[in-house]
């Protein structure tokens, strides 16, 4: 029976740049307690520059795949590494994180760090703090300071791809500027911007979009086909539907498109979509392209049943039916 290596076995390892790093040793690198987090950072210097990216780029994959491991000491830890694309990955493993000092050293990475890479991760992972802002689990104060910070770079000269990005991530905000931004964004002839307004409207969750995306369903750009499948998914708009299985049955579609399209079939539910997925899984032999399918089918289901008991969904009058039957139940129960 092999014998578990110590961390510092490990570290060991990390520091021989002719050897692989072993799936098994990234276990190791998750929830470091100060003690090891000191033994990393104390050999992080030695450790070559191609060598520190190939870890960070396992961690990233790994955090992806595993709901259990968590890096965020590490990630912490590097963001004021000297390297910028260490400085964003590090700020891609702190993706689950939801702490507010966390937010406030992601605005001073997007608004001032000296290289594009964690400045376009920092403003990815903003957009996810304004969630938690719609959803009142950020104090207003700081989901404020971070939509100001989107908006004053979507409104600069800056990089057009961050510009892009704070856009996409400012589309979860309900801020009363949202929709003259995306209107104005929308109108431009650069597919890449319209693409990127798309995204927008689909994270508002707002359904005064819908006519919009689903306009943009057969543009003859396929950045926007792509991100209006995409919107017309995170929407629910059942309109939308029909069309995409049109573009389902085009041979020459773009792949991107075609998977969008299936995701938001999934998202969107009705017999049409999950006859075509079922029958798509039946007639398919490539494997990844099934786990696909069978992800999507799965999607359709949780999404099926979770409109059979969405009570957001009832008016006041069911509201106070089900409250009569409660009552009922209770004098029963009473009884």
């Amino acid at each position: 029976m092999a014998e578990t290596p110590s961390f510092q076995s490990v570290l060991d390892h990390l520091l021989d740049s002719k050897k692989d790093i072993p799936h098994s040793h990234l276990q190791f690198y998750s929830d470091l307690d100060p003690k090891s987090l000191r033994l990393f950072m104390d050999i992080w210097s030695s450790v070559k520059p191609e060598r520190k990216l190939l870890l960070l780029s396992e961690l990233l994959k790994n955090l992806d795949s595993d709901n259990i491991v968590n890096y965020e000491e590490i990630g912490k830890a590097l963001l004021d590494d000297a390297d910028g694309d260490v400085r964003a990955a590090a700020i891609g493993l702190l993706a689950e994180s939801n702490h507010p000092q966390l937010a406030s050293q992601l605005i001073g990475i997007f608004l001032n760090d000296a290289d594009i890479a964690p400045r376009m991760q920092a403003a990815q992972l903003l957009g996810e703090f304004i969630l938690l802002g719609e959803l009142e689990e950020l104090e207003t104060d700081l989901k404020t300071k971070i939509e100001d910070a989107l908006i004053t770079v979507i409104r600069s000269e800056d990089n057009p791809s961050l510009r892009k990005r704070a856009l996409e991530s400012l589309g979860y905000s309900s801020r009363d500027e949202m929709p003259s931004i995306i209107e104005s964004v929308v109108q431009r002839a650069d597919p890449a911007w319209v693409a990127c307004a798309l995204r927008a409207m689909g994270r508002s969750h707002d359904s005064r979009w819908n006519d919009d995306v689903v306009s943009k369903l057969l543009d003859e750009d396929p950045r926007i086909r792509f991100s209006a499948a995409e919107a017309a998914g995170e929407l629910n708009i059942e309109a939308a539907a029909p069309i995409m299985l049109q573009m389902l049955e085009d041979e020459e579609e773009d792949d991107d498109v075609i998977s969008a399209a299936i995701w938001s079939l999934s998202q969107i539910g009705g017999d049409d979509a999950r006859i075509y997925i079922v029958n798509l899984i039946e007639n398919t032999e490539d494997e990844d392209l099934v786990a696909f399918l069978e992800d999507a089918l799965e999607n359709l289901d949780f999404n099926e049943e979770l409109d059979k008991f969405d009570l957001l969904t009832l008016d006041k009058d069911d509201l106070e039916d089900l409250d009569e039957v409660e009552e009922l139940d209770e004098e029963e129960e009473d009884k």
